[in-house]
């Protein structure tokens, strides 16, 4: 496996030996006085549900028609020992023998959750404040591989500008779309610019995914699409670096005289939604689906939970450590000049990934 799905490995491992998550705050350190007891770990594999219980010293393991009955320590130790092999390792994809006969031996075939599906594990935990034992769905996001996506580029997540101000000439046009470099979005810009064009959002690509923006807000679309064309024409690219700029352009006009953070406060609600379910090819109606929220692997092997019961720290962690970046133009249809209705467009993409 590669180190992502190693990664889910170690969690479940390290989670179980835990018998505890240690809540997160933004700058991803531990909350000391913010623990949510374990009380059984829900895996859903290629074979079935299975249920990870304790029995004081013993680690309960249920599946559909068999039981395994297995010490914590053998979970502590065999974590520890997955942990340095995964800072050891720097191979694409690797095995680890002792690991795989390990988890063969209690049926854990897979943890990969299904593409649909934003949730990686399930873990029931008792809330000390309420009382009350949820069953929460958690994704899992680590750092000891590369960094993850947490919205992936495609067609979908393209945001289309009308060129105003200027009606570009054929040779103008090719000029533009010829611009080949490292950095040609950002040059192909800087080339309609000094050719007196203008870009002015018109919509998203996808009309599902604009009205999904729509749904959670309604200055989402324009508000999103300043920061795109902010990314690409700037040296900003963290997201809160690009809501700090947008905020103080204020293209929107919205009343700021009270210091109310409407920018801010929108991209947070929209990172959330897209962290626990929003996906830009499908309908949102607003139900999640990570109902829990994020484990997140740090570096050292800490595992910090960033619970929607902490709606505050999780949402700062989404908007602290993103970061907006460029796909691939050709595959996902963008960058150039193109005629419709006698008008000429430009289209950017939205991608954002987790910062390392």
């Amino acid at each position: 496996m590669n180190k992502d799905e190693w990664s889910e490995i170690y969690t479940l491992l390290k989670i179980i030996s835990d018998k505890k998550l240690f809540a997160g705050e933004s700058g991803l350190k531990k909350i000391e006085s913010l623990i949510f007891p374990i009380i059984k770990i829900l895996r859903d594999g290629s074979n079935g549900t299975y249920e990870y219980a304790y029995d004081r010293d013993l680690v309960i393991i249920k599946g559909a028609d068999e039981e395994f009955r297995i010490p914590i320590t053998a979970f502590q130790e065999k974590a520890v020992l997955l942990l340095t092999k995964l800072k050891e390792t720097s191979s694409a994809t690797f095995s680890i023998p002792e690991i795989e006969t390990f988890i063969k031996s209690f049926n854990c075939v897979s943890l990969k959750a299904k593409s649909s599906v934003k949730s990686d594990i399930r873990i029931v935990i008792h809330d000390q404040r309420t009382g009350t034992t949820p069953e929460l769905g958690f994704s899992i996001k680590s750092q000891l591989g590369g960094a993850s996506t947490l919205l992936n580029a495609g067609k979908t997540t393209n945001f289309i500008y009308e060129i105003e101000n200027t009606v570009l000439a054929e040779t103008q046009i090719q000029a533009i779309n010829g611009i080949d470099s490292r950095n040609k979005i950002k040059e192909r810009i800087e080339k309609i610019k000094g050719f007196t064009g203008v870009l002015s959002f018109s919509q998203t690509e996808s009309s599902i995914f604009g009205n999904n923006l729509t749904l959670i807000d309604s200055a989402l679309p324009e508000i999103l699409a300043e920061i795109v064309y902010l990314f690409f024409t700037s040296s900003h690219s963290k997201t809160a670096d690009l809501v700090n700029e947008i905020s103080k352009l204020n293209l929107l006009e919205f009343n700021l005289q009270t210091n109310h953070p409407f920018y801010s406060y929108k991209i947070k609600r929209f990172l959330t939604d897209i962290a626990l379910g929003m996906m830009p090819s499908k309908v949102w109606t607003g139900e999640l689906d990570a109902t829990g929220g994020y484990l997140v692997v740090k570096e050292d092997g800490e595992i910090l939970c960033y619970h929607i019961y902490n709606r505050n720290e999780f949402e700062d962690y989404l908007l602290n450590n993103t970061k907006l970046e460029t796909a691939s133009s050709t595959r996902h249809g963008f960058g150039t000049v193109y005629y419709e209705d006698s008008k000429q467009f430009f289209k950017l993409n939205l991608q954002i990934r987790f910062l390392k």
